[in-house]
């Protein structure tokens, strides 16, 4: 972080566009008890009309979540969704693209969410998310030791696929998930800068964990500016930090939406 804050956001206000990507869970809004659990946040919701309206920014949700679960939360025309880091999402016009063949990828993973049902059967303290492109074990509820042993077992279960360059495991905190090659957040911004060109336009990202990491070195390979989302300071890519979802919508409501425009804007 060689940069001020300051600068960063003298930039954010001086700049003629701006792409904005935003992750949603512990980035725009605190993290739901389950995840398949869907709570709409109106102050999100509300956030998310306001930015949209404005002429210099284009817009972009991109979550770990299925997509069906962010056009839940976010359901504002004109947005452009996207769910399982990118691989599937909505245009503003609402056209739904898939960056995959689904048909290719989900007898494999078929194959895998029994061989993990089996694993965590009568095991109340994880959860197997079906996403539908990707599989994942969350085991919040775990203790750390039980966790670490059950999700290298399941690890080890999904290696030969993971194996076969179709997919790839990602790990965290008492987290595992086999996810297609395809779904990850720095191909998917690069991507999306390029199907949705802006002339002279700034790319900042916001997100709070590893999956949003990958995005950051390919925001500042476009000149533009990541910002974490922590409580605590830890190591990272980002430019600047925020400490919590909350102080993020305020954040982005006093730089985007209540600073003077650009001259020419």
């Amino acid at each position: 972080m060689t940069e001020s804050l300051q600068s960063i956001e003298y930039r954010l206000q001086r700049a003629k566009a701006i792409w904005l990507f935003l992750d949603y869970d512990g980035t725009l809004d605190d993290f739901a008890p389950t995840p398949d659990e869907i709570r709409v946040n109106s102050e999100v919701v509300t956030l998310i009309q306001e930015l949209k309206a404005v002429p210099r920014l284009f817009t972009a949700i991109i979550s770990g979540r299925r997509l069906s679960h962010i056009e839940t939360l976010i359901s504002v025309p004109g947005v452009l969704l996207a769910g399982t880091y990118g691989i599937e999402f909505r245009t503003p016009e609402r056209e739904r693209v898939n960056r995959a063949d689904y048909t290719t990828l989900r007898p494999h993973l078929e194959e895998l969410k029994s061989a993990w049902y089996e694993l965590l059967a009568a095991r109340q303290e994880f959860f197997l998310e079906d996403k539908g492109w990707a599989l994942a074990i969350h085991a919040r509820l775990a203790n750390q030791e039980e966790a670490k042993s059950i999700l290298s077992k399941a690890g080890q279960i999904a290696a030969s696929l993971a194996s076969t360059g179709l997919f790839r495991l990602l790990g965290g905190d008492r987290f595992l998930e086999l996810a297609p090659t395809a779904a990850s957040k720095d191909q998917t911004v690069a991507y999306l800068m390029y199907r949705y060109p802006l002339p002279q336009g700034l790319p900042l990202y916001l997100g709070d964990d590893d999956k949003d990491e990958v995005a950051f070195a390919t925001i500042q390979a476009h000149g533009g500016i990541a910002g974490l989302i922590a409580q605590e300071p830890r190591r990272t890519n980002a430019d600047f930090r925020i400490p919590s979802p909350q102080a993020a919508r305020q954040w982005l409501r006093r730089i985007l939406l209540e600073s003077p425009m650009p001259p020419g804007s």
